[in-house]
């Protein structure tokens, strides 16, 4: 009796244990835990993008703890579970556009409205996203594929999850991960660019102050915005719409909550469902490849590519412009969407050469250009290649 007891005792023991995470726990699953501990130490520690960051790196150790495939529905690939029905928003391509409607509805587009030229510095950085579509299709990724992966150079990554929904569903976790990892490395990856491509009499270009914008042209912004952009690719109007949809709430002046609720609880929400559901997609068995490695290449190379095309387009636009209207190319770099990070390096590296000029409100009329750029660009691929 005793003997049959112990047995039994064991044989649970037992049954127990293969359930378990040690178990169960592979190679990949502590590689991926630790990326994940890496990007809650660089929210923390370094703040690169901890908004981000933080719910993306505590989804990576949600989704990379091992568990015996027992039916219990546990994971995000296992239909009807938690974690796969919250994914469906990310699948679906639902939560990008909410995320574009709080980004409208807190964004202040005064600085492209006075000085409309700096949008053709928003649409220059986007050279990287075609760059990159050209080099992914000579490694062997298919155009839907490379379409997916090149926006990355857009340093917009709800643009990246939406567009790569579309075009490349089996590839949106590292694609995901790498859009938002490299926003996250803007004050790394950008200044040493920016000094690269630079001389030190452009970087203490002064510009002209902005001058002021009425609330009228605000209030119609949005709405030229719209019909001009969605006219010219209606494929990009999930995004662009919600986006200027949002900032008409902000400038109209009479839906002051809504436009507090879009771009306070609203995209707050929306930012943590996304941030742990595109964590938890990288499983180690679904993202330790080498086309991921291959993604992550692609994705820095993109994003190096529009911001040095963002630079190097301010200085060609230099020649043609009259000594006092000369813009500073270190404002090049902010035509990626990262917002606003990408300005604020722009401030930065200025004050570097030249304490008293304050290039941010300058900065922010690319970054915000950037913004309606890579959403365009996204559309103008969806179009293509949907």
């Amino acid at each position: 009796m005793d003997n049959k007891f112990f047995s039994f005792l064991i044989d649970n023991f037992n049954t127990f244990l293969s359930y378990t995470g040690f178990e169960n726990a592979t190679f990949g699953h502590i590689v991926m835990l630790f990326v994940g501990l890496l990007f809650i130490f660089l929210a923390i520690k370094y703040e690169f993008e901890p908004m981000l960051l933080i719910p993306i790196g505590f989804g990576i150790l949600i989704g990379n703890i091992p568990f015996k495939d027992a039916g219990l529905q546990l994971g995000i690939y296992e239909e009807g579970s938690v974690l796969n029905i919250l994914y469906q928003g990310v699948r679906q391509g639902w939560y990008p556009p909410l995320i574009f409607l709080g980004i409208g509805a807190m964004t202040d587009f005064s600085a492209l409205i006075s000085n409309p030229k700096l949008i053709l510095i928003g649409a220059a950085a986007q050279f990287g996203i075609f760059g990159a579509y050209i080099v992914a299709l000579q490694l062997g990724f298919d155009p839907s594929q490379a379409g997916a992966i090149g926006i990355i150079g857009g340093a917009d990554g709800p643009t990246a999850i939406f567009l790569s929904s579309k075009l490349a569903p089996n590839l949106m976790g590292a694609i995901a991960v790498s859009a938002y990892s490299y926003m996250a490395l803007v004050p790394i990856i950008q200044p040493p660019f920016m000094r690269l491509l630079t001389t030190k009499k452009e970087r203490v270009i002064r510009m002209k102050p902005p001058r002021a914008v009425s609330t009228t042209e605000k209030i119609i912004f949005p709405l030229v915005g719209l019909l001009l952009t969605c006219f010219l690719v209606p494929s990009g109007l999930p995004l662009l719409g919600m986006l200027f949809f949002g900032n008409l709430l902000k400038e109209c002046g009479v839906t002051r909550r809504l436009a507090e609720t879009a771009r306070g609880p609203m995209i707050d929400i929306v930012t943590i469902l996304l941030g742990v559901t595109v964590g938890a997609s990288t499983q180690a068995t679904q993202f330790l490849t080498v086309q991921s490695i291959k993604i992550f290449a692609l994705g820095a190379f993109s994003f190096i590519i529009a911001t040095c095309a963002g630079v190097l387009f301010v200085k060609f636009f230099n020649l043609f412009l009259k000594e006092g209207n000369k813009i500073n190319p270190l404002i090049g770099n902010a035509g990626v969407s990262a917002v606003p990070d990408s300005a604020r390096i722009s401030q930065v590296e200025g004050l570097r050469y030249d304490p008293q000029n304050y290039l941010l409100m300058h900065a922010m009329g690319p970054n915000v250009a950037g913004v309606i750029g890579s959403a365009v660009a996204a559309g103008i691929l969806l179009g293509f290649l949907g």
